[in-house]
């Protein structure tokens, strides 16, 4: 599998584990709490596994840029997070810096 699909993949789990932070009450609520625990396991595994190619500030980068973009739009969707100007700026913000990342 390509380097960047693993850091997609790993991306996609940054998101999980933080939904999972919301979703565990403060680790309060145990299966949450397991599964935030192992999510964030499995990212960080398979983003070791990415940056065998991809340097190490590019792929930091991109897989925070992921997990923050990918947070940021469910909790809109899943907690009815406010959405205004300010926001999506600061989401296509992110979305460019990725993209500038990844053309580098």
């Amino acid at each position: 599998m390509s380097p960047w699909a693993l850091l997609f993949i790993a991306g996609l789990c940054e998101i999980g584990w933080a939904l999972g932070l919301k979703y565990s009450d403060g680790f309060s609520k145990p299966i949450p709490a397991v599964l935030t625990v192992v999510t964030a396991a499995i990212s960080v595994v398979i983003l070791s596994h990415a940056m065998r190619a991809i340097p190490v500030g590019t792929a930091y980068a991109v897989w925070s840029g992921i997990g923050a973009l990918g947070t940021a739009i469910f909790a809109v969707i899943l907690f009815a997070e406010p959405v205004n100007a300010m926001r999506v700026l600061g989401i296509l913000l992110i979305v460019g810096g990725i993209a500038a990342l990844k053309l580098a």
